[in-house]
């Protein structure tokens, strides 16, 4: 495995801070290091010990030919969740997780086809050729609204290798569906979570940017590490 995690680096990012003592969820105890104050800290060696058991997993599901969905949805992880997934060129949901996303694959699929079917007669100048500005400009803002559901899992290939769960109380839809499927979550758990919910739980404070920010760093390597692999494949 080549992508090191720093214990350093999670502690200067701040990873170690969880919630208030008062909100935590018992399953969490192997993972608390201490309190400070009124809050929970995460014991770091832990979240070492368990990117280390995730990484490679993300890695081999790429380096197989596999796609690594990113889920994040709430406010400080949209931008940089989209960023690093772009940068690893794999799908993402970082806007709203639409019920029957994964598992109702008939209606997610059609709608993706209307928005490239859309998308390539508008490049082409065929929506211009055959109807006025206020009809091409309806049809514009379809696309848009397509995109905004759709646009991240538009080069989606069937069912994702794993899905990489940013916060899992916040997209838990996306838990629930992966789990129905079969597929391998990686999920980012925070003190007042249930760590038993996802298949690689990766203990961490799931608000603050920075520690986010470090996280999607590491997945995003462990993608491109895969993705390495499968070239030289």
């Amino acid at each position: 495995m080549t992508v090191q995690v720093d214990i350093k680096a999670l502690f200067e990012a701040g990873a170690h801070f969880g919630h208030k003592t008062s909100r935590w969820h018992p399953k969490m105890a192997p993972y608390i290091h201490s309190k400070r104050q009124d809050s929970h800290i995460i014991d770091l060696t832990k979240t070492v010990e368990a990117l280390d058991v995730a990484l490679p997993v993300i890695s081999k599901a790429v380096a197989s030919g596999k796609q690594v969905l990113f889920v994040g949805t709430k406010k400080q992880a949209k931008d940089i969740t989209r960023a690093a997934a772009e940068a690893a060129g794999q799908p993402y949901v970082t806007n709203r997780w639409i019920g029957g996303m994964l598992t109702n694959v008939a209606t997610t699929t059609a709608q993706i086809k209307k928005l490239k079917d859309l998308e390539r007669r508008m490049a082409s100048g065929d929506l211009e050729k055959r109807y006025n500005k206020l009809e091409v400009q309806r049809y514009q803002e379809e696309i848009d609204s397509l995109n905004f559901k759709y646009g991240g899992i538009k080069d989606l290939n069937g069912k994702p290798g794993v899905v990489v769960v940013m916060g899992i109380l916040d997209d838990n839809n996306a838990v629930r569906e992966a789990k129905t499927l079969g597929v391998p979550v990686v999920g980012i758990v925070d003190t007042n979570a249930n760590p038993t919910l996802v298949d690689y739980p990766i203990p961490a404070n799931d608000d603050a940017i920075k520690s986010l920010q470090l996280l999607l760093d590491y997945f995003a390597a462990a993608a491109q590490e895969g993705k390495s692999k499968k070239e030289e494949k």
